[in-house]
């Protein structure tokens, strides 16, 4: 099953509690629908140090959201844009809605 979202992407949130809020794709996960974004839908979780040396306490970690509650920002336009597909020289790319630009 194919994503319009690709990690290193810049996304937006569209909604829930980080809406209007911009971050980079970290990962993807295509079977569930899932990606983590940088900085968005963060839980505390209590950690205890494992090994010597270790720093337990509460981390703040990226959890993941739904595929479909996130849009693609264009580097061009600054835009977040639905994602077109182009082929060029025989090969399918990724272009902005907006202003045609090769995402």
């Amino acid at each position: 099953m194919s994503m319009n979202v690709k990690k290193n992407d810049t996304v937006v949130v569209l909604s829930g509690k980080d809406k209007g809020k911009k971050g980079k794709v970290l990962s993807v996960d295509p079977e569930s629908r899932k990606v983590i974004v940088e900085g968005i839908n963060v839980a505390s979780r209590h950690q205890k140090p494992r090994k010597q040396g270790e720093e337990g306490g509460i981390i703040k970690k990226e959890t993941p959201i739904y595929s479909s509650k996130v849009m693609t920002v264009c580097p061009k336009c600054d835009k977040a844009t639905r994602v077109a597909h182009k082929i060029v020289d025989g090969k399918k790319v990724r272009v902005c809605k907006h202003c045609g630009a090769e995402i």
